[in-house]
């Protein structure tokens, strides 16, 4: 049974979570001609975009009702029309997310009854779907602000079969792909090709992989994301013959797209390490009709269990700190944990049901402050955290593997793959060799090796 400890400091010294309204706009973000519009002060857009532009090192489409300090007390409704119909009438977005931030929640702006006047005085941008998604960033995270606007998106952009004419199976070959904040465009991106290679049509949700890959756009910037889940794709997703749903931060909008399509779904944690991606190579076997999974699939899991091998000497009884939010924080701990590898400091950036499925002993609801507190006291080797933590890993003189968001410092980590065996196998090398070099950097001492099979003392 995981202890989850909750942190009742005053004050937060070094944070670690990122905002709700960030992870709104990161779901937006993947779909195609879309863009957030944030419901706030220019400064808390600014902050994002910056954030979201020294991340994937893009240009990254996000806007504001840019409300100053006396429409902020006064009431700013006004600015929420004005920009809707501006975005509207320059950009012709296919989607439009009005998120709101901490100002506009403490005001009490009902956003909901704002979008239902914008459609009254303005009828002639019926084409664009808005779609209002309460994210204060006082409370939650970027991964609950992700998943309440995905949820949102399905609400309000998947009809139900009466209305779009769809029916489960109708497309035999279509797979719904929906995916939490935890994978990485390229997560995205590598996940649609494994379930290509079983003859499957894969339609992702959101789709970050396009959106965020990091290709050359054919213009030099566009107002609106370039690509990403068209809203036609949703439409048509009742038609498919399953969802796969990766993360337990999207149960909701899992629900929903069930109980909107009538498609049934296969539900997992994350897709790190062996165990996960059996399970879902077997789901995908089981959805294509396949026997076995292909050849080239079976080969990248022989791959991994030889890095299995390779690697566990070095991993083995490793102690690690790791501070993410808890889709992410679940898939490392449960990589780790089957690699041998110690987890004595765990900090999630905010509390969720799922993480009472961590292999941890104790989770801290804190900073990267207590990261550093903890990590200290326990010994740990290796920092698992966004850059934010890097300076944390600095002062306690151990390296770090950057992952989460942001990421400032690193280039094209956004691409890195972590899922699946191949994915699964290049992280275990990646642990390795850092660990590796830190140890040689320290005086080279060979640590001796125990084996957790080893059931007798020598004589």
């Amino acid at each position: 049974m995981v202890d989850i400890e909750r942190n009742t400091a005053p004050l937060s010294l070094n944070p670690l979570k990122a905002s709700q309204p960030l992870g709104g706009t990161l779901a937006t973000l993947g779909f195609r001609n879309a863009v957030p519009l944030l419901h706030g002060a220019q400064g808390c857009t600014a902050f994002g975009k910056v954030y979201f532009v020294r991340h994937f090192n893009e240009p990254i489409p996000v806007q504001t009702t840019a409300i100053d300090p006396i429409s902020a007390i006064l009431g700013a409704d006004e600015n929420v029309d004005t920009a809707l119909d501006t975005l509207c009438s320059k950009n012709r977005p296919a989607l439009i997310t009005l998120l709101t931030t901490g100002v506009t929640e403490a005001e009490g702006a009902d956003i909901r009854r704002l979008v239902r006047e914008f459609r009254d005085n303005h009828p002639e941008h019926h084409q664009t779907r808005v779609v209002p998604v309460h994210t204060p960033d006082f409370v939650g995270s970027l991964e609950s602000g992700y998943a309440a606007t995905l949820e949102a998106i399905i609400d309000s952009c998947v009809p139900e079969p009466s209305v779009a004419g769809t029916q489960p199976g109708q497309a035999p070959r279509q797979v719904n792909l929906l995916l939490s904040s935890a994978l990485t465009p390229g997560d995205a991106e590598a996940l649609g090709e494994l379930v290509e290679a079983f003859g499957l049509h894969p339609v992702t949700i959101p789709d970050l992989g396009a959106s965020l890959d990091g290709h050359l756009p054919e213009t030099d910037f566009s107002p609106v994301t370039p690509d990403g889940t068209p809203l036609s794709d949703l439409e048509a997703c009742g038609n498919a013959v399953a969802t796969v749903a990766i993360g337990p931060s999207i149960e909701a909008a899992a629900d929903r797209l069930k109980e909107r399509t009538g498609v049934p779904d296969y539900r997992f944690q994350h897709l790190m390490g062996l165990a996960a991606s059996d399970r879902l190579c077997v789901a995908l076997s089981e959805i294509a009709n396949l026997a076995e999974p292909p050849p080239r699939i079976r080969r990248q899991r022989r791959q991994l269990q030889d890095a299995l091998l390779d690697t566990h000497t070095v991993l083995t009884g490793t102690h690690i700190g790791i501070a993410a939010e808890p889709d992410l924080l679940i898939g490392w701990s449960q990589l780790l944990h089957s690699v041998g590898i110690e987890i004595p400091t765990a900090i999630a950036a905010a509390s969720a049901p799922g993480l009472a499925q961590a292999p941890i002993a104790t989770v801290s609801i804190g900073d990267l402050d207590d990261l550093e507190q903890r990590g200290r006291s326990a010994g740990i080797e290796l920092v698992l955290g966004s850059g934010h933590a890097a300076a944390t890993a600095e002062r306690l003189g151990v390296p770090i593997i950057q992952t989460g968001y942001p990421i400032w410092e690193r280039i094209g980590l956004q691409s890195r793959v972590r899922i699946g065996y191949r994915g699964s196998r290049d992280t275990l090398f990646e642990l390795a060799n850092t660990l590796l070099e830190h140890r040689e950097r320290q005086g080279g001492d060979v640590r001796p090796y125990r084996s957790v099979f080893r059931s007798r003392e020598l004589a």
